[in-house]
């Protein structure tokens, strides 16, 4: 396995996997891997020839007074998790390789990046679409894999490809969670002892509204209150939004029916977790 920060290098590396007649597929990440990612690339591995994951952490998706200094990194232990689940090449890159001095050209998305985290973070998906169709444009992938625990990113990201003509399959893999419960996240890092127990509020309550949806409950509202009651009763959780909209829209929904996202965003302590859950055809 390879490690390049270079752009140039990427493209003609993957420029000679074509010349072969190999598939390319990418698994775009922020790095401080973890199981998640993992699940990612081993899927990408099945079905593709050749597979490039990109560690960037991206500075234009970070809003005034987040994570961005201390958002976790280790690339070596990238590396050595890549490499065990058989990716080919890391591309990682420094920031000044991704935007010139003078940057200032922007892909964004509209409605469907407005809803739940675009309240609260209103440029995330603007610097979200744009990194992702820089690497789109540096890879030129067949297949680009992303997990289902960021659904509004993929939904964004799903729109994206659509409405730009972009000729890239894009793969949603299902969250990863750990023994608890509690999803897999490269800021539950930043939880202390106590918040770690806190945070499995999340997980109890996501658990609790599937269960309610799979038990035959339709009104959107009955569901969110039940999961909101449950985050309440945690004194270290403080809610973002506790929502249920349409899983290709991001529009609000009153009634459980079609393809319907319930997702949260909740603060445990000084750290903002994000889950969610999926139904169909209800």
């Amino acid at each position: 396995m390879n490690i390049t920060g270079s752009i140039k290098e990427v493209r003609a590396q993957v420029k000679e996997w074509r010349r072969q007649g190999l598939t390319v597929g990418l698994v775009p990440t922020m790095g401080y891997l973890h199981e998640g990612h993992k699940s990612l690339i081993d899927r990408a591995v099945m079905e593709n020839d050749r597979v490039v994951v990109s560690d960037f952490v991206n500075p234009i998706q970070f809003g005034v007074n987040e994570d961005l200094s201390t958002y976790p990194r280790d690339i070596e232990a990238d590396k050595r998790l890549c490499e065990a689940a058989g990716a080919d090449l890391i591309f990682h890159p420094t920031p000044d390789e991704m935007y010139a001095a003078d940057f200032f050209t922007f892909v964004e998305t509209q409605k469907v990046s407005e809803g739940l985290c675009g309240k609260s973070r209103p440029t995330h998906f603007r610097g979200v679409c744009t990194v992702v169709s820089k690497l789109f444009h540096i890879v030129m992938p067949d297949r680009a894999y992303f997990g289902e625990k960021d659904a509004q990113q993929l939904a964004v990201v799903r729109r994206m490809v659509r409405d730009l003509n972009m000729d890239i399959e894009i793969v949603g893999c299902p969250i990863i969670r750990e023994a608890d419960g509690l999803a897999k996240s490269s800021r539950n890092t930043y939880l202390n002892k106590e918040e770690r127990k806190a945070a499995l509020v999340l997980s109890r309550a996501i658990f609790h509204g599937r269960e309610m949806v799979e038990n035959g409950e339709q009104n959107a509202e009955t569901v969110l209150s039940a999961m909101r009651d449950i985050i309440e009763s945690e004194p270290l959780a403080r809610i973002d939004y506790v929502e249920m909209v349409d899983a290709d829209s991001i529009e609000p929904v009153t009634k459980v029916h079609g393809r319907v996202l319930a997702a949260m965003a909740v603060f445990i302590g000084k750290t903002r977790l994000i889950d969610n859950f999926i139904v169909e055809n209800c």
